[in-house]
């Protein structure tokens, strides 16, 4: 058991330098919070086995030596989290006990969406910014006030504040503006937009941060020199009349209302244009609050109800069908925007026209019938690594009175698609003479498993197959490219996207692959 629990704090001790210090997670969310579950459960169940240093007695992971370090004047905490119903009554019970209120009594908590971004705090002096830092390990965090006076979200100057006011809050990105980010031709792709917010400002150079496009939500504070109001929601107000966004928590009294706050947000975090990753609860009076205190890491008062890392609902914005190969009309959701396992999903197979209309091939009802259209709210999966899937609709939210009408004729040639009988997929019958098989076959024959040509990836068959001068329609035309190349007066190496090293080395790898394993030429050629 001391091994398993080694082995435990040692992954996760990893897994939190990764997201919190490198901004480059090295498992999904779900996976990490599996993790120090366990760990969580295996402490408790050995009491022998607890250290004080275990990442479970911890926040966050040691700041960066790249920064100049900050020492908060109070702890900047994380936050219990709970991932069912119960565990969120169970949560409701212990204060309750704690603060020694009967059942009935009343307990006013407030609701906030948890954005998914990267953990900021802001001392004011006078009314004046004068320092920013990062969480870092709570204790100690990073110092990026000049990188944090270029996010216009955070006022440099507020109105009628206490002498001494810590503000603490997420930096995050939207999700139009991260694509615009990574469409952008920056030097790094980013997975998601908490990891681009994050990358972006933890810079050392504060004009990278300036042209990234950063956004700043308040949610709470720290070190303050006189209250700002006797409630939660009313020190909230208080700082979104300084001039901060907020995340506007919504006053609850029962366990029933904050779960209708979580379910309510969870269906509609796709249309938020920012994410999120569940609901923080957090009781309204402050005086409560004092009374009920902190543990080692979280505080006593205040719970995160995380969404299933794995699910989200947004909205079916088209079906649009790809033909592969084989001719197989494959239908693809393209999706609004929405994070899931830690990536942001905006496409999810939808298998074939019998999954769209609700049944097998065989007739049985899935989804108990329910079929999918243009302009649902649909429910979208995605574990590990496998290609997001749609898995449920939310009739209650449809609006389009048209079942979808799969094509009978292909998109790309307009040939005859066939289904044939006891095939659950339909196929375009138009050969090599359609564009779409035939570039997806060259595709296929270049890649990894196959000839593996580097250099000649998806988008260049493409360009080569579209090329007038230089084109690639079949696999022989690829090891005739450099002789077809130097013959011509528009040479490979002149063109945009190609220079000549770049050319040279295309040619390089194709003469490399001339010569493969028998097994790789069966592959490449799809027998």
């Amino acid at each position: 058991m001391a091994a398993r629990i080694a082995s435990l704090r040692e992954r996760v001790a990893a897994a939190d330098v990764a997201y919190h210090r490198d901004d480059a997670p090295v498992m999904s969310d779900a996976d990490y919070d599996a993790l120090k579950r366990e760990l969580a459960a295996l402490e408790a169940a050995h009491p022998d086995l607890a250290a004080a240093d275990s990442p479970t007695q911890t926040v966050g992971a040691a700041p960066s030596e790249r920064f100049a370090k900050v020492r908060h004047a109070q702890r900047m905490m994380s936050l219990e989290n709970a991932f069912t119903p119960e565990a969120v009554a169970d949560f409701i019970t212990r204060m309750r006990s704690f603060l020694g209120l009967a059942p009935d009594a009343p307990l006013a908590m407030t609701a906030e969406p948890k954005i998914d971004g990267l953990s900021l705090s802001l001392r004011y002096e006078q009314g004046r910014l004068v320092q920013a830092a990062t969480r870092g390990d709570g204790t100690t965090g990073e110092n990026v006030t000049a990188n944090a006076r270029t996010i216009a979200d955070i006022p440099a100057v507020i109105p009628d504040a206490p002498d001494v006011l810590e503000v603490r809050g997420e930096v995050y990105m939207t999700h139009e503006d991260f694509a615009a980010l990574n469409d952008s031709g920056a030097d790094r792709v980013f997975a998601n937009p908490r990891n681009a917010a994050a990358g972006s400002l933890r810079q050392l150079d504060p004009g990278i941060t300036a042209r990234r496009p950063l956004r700043f939500f308040a949610y709470g504070w720290g070190q303050i020199s006189a209250p700002l109001a006797d409630t939660q929601s009313g020190a909230i107000a208080r700082l979104a009349a300084m001039g901060f966004a907020t995340t506007s928590p919504r006053l609850c009294s029962s366990l029933a209302d904050l779960l209708a706050v979580w379910a309510d947000l969870e269906q509609r975090r796709a249309t938020l244009g920012f994410d999120i990753d569940g609901v923080v609860y957090k009781v309204d009076d402050l005086s409560l609050q004092d009374r009920l205190g902190f543990r080692s890491t979280t505080p006593r008062w205040a719970l995160a109800h995380k969404f299933p890392a794995e699910i989200a609902w947004t909205r079916l914005e088209r079906i649009e069908i790809q033909v592969g190969r084989t001719g197989a009309l494959s239908p693809v959701a393209r999706l609004a925007p929405v994070t899931v396992g830690g990536v942001v999903v905006q496409n999810a197979t939808l298998h074939n026209e019998d999954y769209i209309a609700g049944h097998d091939s065989r007739g049985q009802p899935i989804r108990d019938g329910r079929d999918i259209r243009e302009g649902d709210w649909v429910q979208v999966y995605r574990a590990g690594d496998v290609i997001p899937k749609v898995a449920d609709v939310d009739l209650s939210r449809r609006t389009n009175p048209d079942h979808y009408e799969f094509p009978t004729t292909c998109p790309e040639c307009g040939s005859e698609a066939i289904r044939e009988p006891g095939d659950s997929v339909r196929r375009c019958s138009g050969g090599l003479g359609c564009p779409a098989q035939a570039i997806e076959r060259l595709r296929h024959f270049v890649s990894r498993a196959a000839f593996d040509i580097e250099g000649l990836g998806a988008k260049q068959v493409e360009a080569f197959y579209a090329d007038p001068v230089l084109p690639i329609r079949e696999p022989a035309e690829i090891f005739t490219l450099a002789a077809r190349d130097a013959a011509g007066l528009a040479r490979l190496k002149n063109r945009d996207g190609w220079g000549e090293r770049s050319a040279e080395n295309l040619f390089r790898s194709i003469e490399e692959r001339r010569s493969i394993p028998l097994a790789r030429l069966i592959f490449a050629l799809g027998i």
